[in-house]
């Protein structure tokens, strides 16, 4: 078993110690928000993760907070830990890109309700992170900012489309970022990056403010969350973040409850290493039978299972992203100015006749139903993010295995989190997944401490 190792260093703690830390006055509020700026200056330039740096105004937001904390008063759960958040998210002040160039020099009036909702908990932004046009792929690079760099091995990518906020947070420069997951956008870069992420259930989180908001014939696939070193700060921050705005109408006031009150013994877990289209590397296989056999040394109920029809969904949700001609990015680009776009956003696609599209629709639904009655017997499961660890630069575009095991989870909405489960050649993390029932993160997210318990979790980067 390999053992968790301590980084006491303000740069390496979690967002959970270091808030603890700046609560009790081991580290002040300005010392915690410099610490990381001088983090992000000694490893952005080898990684280009972070892309818009808000350093003045964030010290000063930290300054404030250390003085009103002198006072005996506390802004919130997060008081005075620094952030960075995903170029895809509005931040009322700080240029916003989303990636495209008609957003190049854009300053949004507000704050994404995500970004407010960190804000006004405390935390304090410190920068934007990379982003591929849109988020819409899994390499993150684009035409304004370049290429993200994964911080583990410099020639291989972090993934995408949260690239920048992982490659990011595993290196020090920040102790949390938020991402969005639209077909495995947070956990693909968590894998890549070796550390935490959740994607929540659809209608937990508002997507007000993001570049791909809510809405539309996809509305349910697109989810909000947080990127993390360590898990315990997925317990910290979904719910700050969780419940309606009163603006994305499919966000719903379900409760959230404790990890801590989940029992492994009494988990039923199903397991598969294969969806037996496209077969995982080696390592990626063993670290998931690996995870089952310490669920199964606790007690739980464990057995190798897959959902049924997750080929054909997969199928279908290719056919429906084309059927419309991709034209909700087309309409964001041209509502943008953008005249030129990235070689890695597609926008191509043949449109569909009403009728057809609509079968689509009723075939997916098929699908989700025959999923979720797999969830009568299981309350877990456990199963790649990718078929490979991060890919080298030589593979400029979207490996066709990029979505295999993550986005029927976005059609379903369920829960999922990513955490890191071994390590691959040539020194690259690799994540395993767990996915749950329908507003069950709390189940997932004890899971994954579970399995950090056991692995030791992210380990500090070659920087």
């Amino acid at each position: 078993m390999q053992k968790s190792t301590s980084y006491d260093e303000p740069i390496f703690i979690s967002a959970t110690r270091l808030a603890k830390s700046i609560r009790e006055k081991k580290i002040s509020s300005s010392e915690a928000v410099k610490a990381h700026l001088n983090r992000i200056a000694v490893v952005n330039p080898k990684l280009n993760a972070v892309v818009q740096l808000c350093a003045e105004r964030a010290v000063s937001e930290a300054r404030q907070l250390d003085a009103m904390q002198a006072k005996g008063n506390f802004k919130g759960p997060l008081h005075g830990v620094p952030m960075t958040v995903k170029d895809s998210f509005d931040t009322e002040g700080v240029v916003t890109t989303g990636g495209t160039l008609g957003r190049k020099t854009y300053i949004p009036p507000r704050d994404a309700t995500v970004v407010a909702r960190l804000r006004a908990a405390g935390a304090i932004l410190i920068g934007k992170t990379n982003t591929p046009e849109l988020t819409l792929s899994f390499v993150t690079t684009n035409l304004i900012h370049g290429q993200t760099r994964n911080p583990y091995n410099l020639n291989h990518q972090p993934s995408g489309s949260s690239g920048g906020a992982a490659a990011n947070v595993a290196a020090g420069g920040s102790p949390f970022d938020i991402g969005s997951d639209f077909a495995g956008s947070i956990r693909a870069p968590a894998h890549a990056c070796g550390i935490a992420g959740l994607k929540p259930s659809a209608g937990r989180v508002p997507r007000t403010g993001h570049i791909i908001d809510y809405g539309g014939a996809f509305d349910s696939w697109q989810q909000i969350g947080p990127l993390v070193r360590r898990v315990e700060d997925l317990y910290l921050l979904l719910p700050v973040i969780a419940g309606p705005d009163y603006e994305d109408a499919a966000t719903h006031p379900v409760p959230l409850y404790d990890p801590a009150s989940v029992t492994l013994k009494d988990l039923r877990i199903a397991w598969y290493c294969t969806n037996g289209e496209l077969h995982p590397i080696e390592e990626i296989q063993v670290a998931v039978k690996k995870c089952a056999d310490w669920f199964d040394a606790a007690g739980a109920h464990v057995k190798e299972s897959m959902p049924p029809r997750m080929k054909e969904m997969a199928e279908i949700r290719d056919r429906m992203n084309e059927a419309n001609a991709r034209s909700s990015a087309r309409r964001i680009i041209e509502h943008w100015g953008t005249n030129q776009i990235s070689p890695t956003l597609r926008l191509g696609g043949q449109s569909r006749l009403a009728n057809e599209f609509s079968h689509l629709v009723e075939q997916m639904d098929e699908c989700r139903s025959a999923m979720l009655a797999f969830l009568e017997d299981c309350d877990l499961i456990l199963c790649p993010v990718q078929p490979f660890a991060a890919l080298p630069f030589e593979e400029v575009t979207s490996n066709p295995g990029s979505l295999a095991y993550t986005n029927p989870y976005n059609i379903t909405g369920w829960p999922a989190a990513v955490v890191r489960a071994g390590t691959a050649a040539p020194g690259l993390p690799i994540g395993v997944q767990i996915v749950g029932r329908p507003w069950m993160e709390h189940v997932v997210l004890a899971a994954a401490a579970h399995i950090e318990s056991q692995t030791g979790g992210w380990q500090k980067p070659p920087l």
